[in-house]
């Protein structure tokens, strides 16, 4: 056991050493931070936004910062706007992850087009003749739509053959580019694909020369189904602009022309057939067979049935209507092709993720999008309300606690109070490992209280050696065991007690966290932590530690330093017997 506390120990202090972190983070009211001010904007333009809308947007948020790590932020209203505090300078991305409305929609799409393609607008590369088949390539130096998640990935070119194969396609040098994203179900996976070149043809390189082309880039576009309105706003979108749609509320019940993430391609999009009030949850993951970060996107029951509604439906369509997009916050992060219907209410979301992005994309849609759409009025670094006086006063106020605990258990336990000071100390080095690994890992920030909590479990780590060693002196007293035998006897008895009252303990801590916020949240956390603590000190050092000291003669033959004397215990001595005898 000692052992094994002590690998334990060793391991985290590796971790500790490995990530070079050997302090803690610390929060808000002890290093300062990011406060950002979030002003909402309304479909009615001034209109004032309800109070409902408003709770239910500050719970959002705060669930989305605690999904990030459990970072001590503080999320409030402020008349009708919403004010946020983070731990921590630089923290950017995490403004924007609580900022976004992170409505999902699944759309059909009806036509694609590169960013900057508008009638009139000639291609800024040389044509190319057509090879032999009847397919036209397009340039290759013209822009391609993008079906990834980020502007680094590789654009997934669609088939030539078709019209927008002929406006769009980059020229194919192999037979078989790369999927950049995909949407899979439980049956079987629907990738993106792209079909290559006619045989015996190959596409020529952008330096061939030949005349400028004088053909329209809208040309190959198939407008038709497409609300005109909607057509015309295509035509004259540009996604190369900054502010290309992000954050729009779109009407799931209309026709989109939206931009591709990346801004290389514009689409225009169906009816969402899918909503995001479908989504179940979401998880991010790597996939087993390529390695990429990946977000997994379970549905409701009705979302199930519609999503494999649509993907039947448009499985047999031409390039692009076999697409299917999915749509966050009036931008495409993805528009893989369907290749057959996915059942079992499933999808996945794939393309250049990495593990931050996949894992901020699926916090957004686990919890829920905001029922309003924010603007930053204001973004502004902070100082720490607290001082270090403040932290050096509660660290001291902590540090004389832990002294006074010592003191008494030497006092009342003589030798015995070593292994409690042992304890204490064991608790301590386990306690600041804990709290530093968590602050690099899960965004953990110390704050007062969290002090407040750890210091508290000084006194639940006392308890716990109390209950064991007058459970050992009871068994000791009045000469019915030997101390071997005490240890073993009292540890059966005393280890139920120590177990229920930290269950105790652990519960109120778990059920304070999660129906509290702020401070009070923190303060439970530190206390379910420092309880969780405390269990491990005591089976894997306490007890085995008091088992090896009771095979020395010092406290086996009851000492009167080791605190088993029985003087101390309140054992009788043996007392002489004499025989008097009378002569008569």
């Amino acid at each position: 056991m000692l052992l094994a506390l002590l690998a334990l120990i060793l391991a985290m202090g590796g971790v500790m050493l490995l990530q070079k972190a050997l302090v803690p983070k610390f929060g808000l009211d002890l290093a300062g931070g990011t406060t950002v001010t979030l002003s909402p904007v309304t479909q009615s333009g001034g209109a004032t936004p309800s109070q409902e809308s408003l709770d239910l947007a500050v719970n959002i948020i705060r669930d989305r910062v605690n999904g990030s790590g459990i970072s001590d932020a503080e999320v409030a209203k402020a008349g009708d706007n919403i004010v946020i505090s983070v731990p921590g300078a630089g923290q950017e991305e995490v403004v924007k992850l609580v900022g976004t409305t992170a409505e999902l929609r699944f759309r059909q799409v009806l036509a694609v087009a590169a960013a900057n393609a508008t009638p009139g607008k000639l291609p800024t590369a040389p044509a190319t003749p057509a090879p032999s088949g009847g397919s036209t390539p397009a340039p290759s130096g013209s822009a391609q739509p993008s079906t990834t998640a980020k502007p680094t990935a590789t654009a997934k070119p669609a088939p030539s053959g078709t019209p927008a194969g002929r406006a769009l396609s980059s020229a194919l040098t192999a037979p078989t580019p790369a999927p950049s994203a995909s949407a899979t179900g439980d049956a079987k996976d629907a990738k993106d694909k792209a079909t290559p070149e006619p045989s015996g043809s190959a596409a020529p390189s952008a330096s061939a020369s030949a005349p400028p082309a004088q053909e329209d880039p809208m040309a190959g576009v198939d407008l038709s189904g497409v609300d005109p309105a909607v057509a015309e706003q295509f035509k004259t979108l540009d996604c190369t602009k900054k502010d290309r749609g992000q954050g729009v509320q779109d009407n799931p019940d209309k026709q989109l022309a939206a931009c591709s993430d990346d801004g290389v391609a514009k689409y225009i999009l169906d009816k969402a057939a899918v909503k995001g009030t479908e989504v179940a949850g979401a998880n991010s993951g790597v996939d087993s067979t390529t390695g990429e970060w990946i977000v997994q996107v379970n549905f409701k029951s009705k979302g199930a049935s519609e999503f494999a509604k649509i993907t039947g439906q448009i499985t047999s369509a031409p390039q692009p209507r076999n697409q299917l997009a999915m749509v966050l916050d009036g931008v495409v992060i993805s528009a893989p092709v369907i290749e057959e219907p996915i059942p079992g209410g499933q999808a996945r979301i794939s393309g250049s993720f990495t593990q931050k992005t996949a894992d901020d994309l699926a916090n957004q849609l686990k919890y829920g999008a905001l029922p309003l759409k924010f603007v930053q009025s204001s973004i502004e670094e902070v100082s720490s309300t607290l001082g270090a006086d403040q932290l050096r006063g509660g660290l001291l106020a902590g540090a004389i606690g832990l002294v006074l605990v010592v003191l008494y258990s030497l006092l009342y336990y003589r030798g015995l109070g070593l292994v409690a000071v042992a304890s204490l100390a064991i608790a301590t080095i386990v306690t600041y490992e804990a709290v530093v690994i968590l602050g690099h890992n899960a965004n953990f920030r110390l704050s007062l209280p969290h002090i407040i909590g750890l210091i508290v479990s000084i006194g639940i780590t006392a308890d716990s050696f109390i209950v064991y060693f007058e459970r050992m002196r009871d068994e000791m007293k009045e000469g019915r065991r030997s101390l071997r035998v005490a240890v073993e006897v009292a540890w059966v008895r005393a280890r139920r007690t120590i177990l229920i009252a930290d269950a105790v303990m652990f519960i109120a801590a778990v059920v304070l966290y999660f129906l509290a916020v702020g401070g009070v949240a923190g303060f439970a956390f530190a206390m379910g932590l420092t309880t969780l603590i405390d269990i491990l000190v005591v089976f894997l050092f306490t007890k085995p530690f008091v088992a090896m000291l009771a095979k020395l003669s010092f406290f086996a033959k009851g000492h009167k330093l080791s605190g088993l004397d029985a003087e101390r215990m309140g054992r009788e001595a043996p007392v002489a017997r004499t025989t008097v005898s009378q002569e008569g």
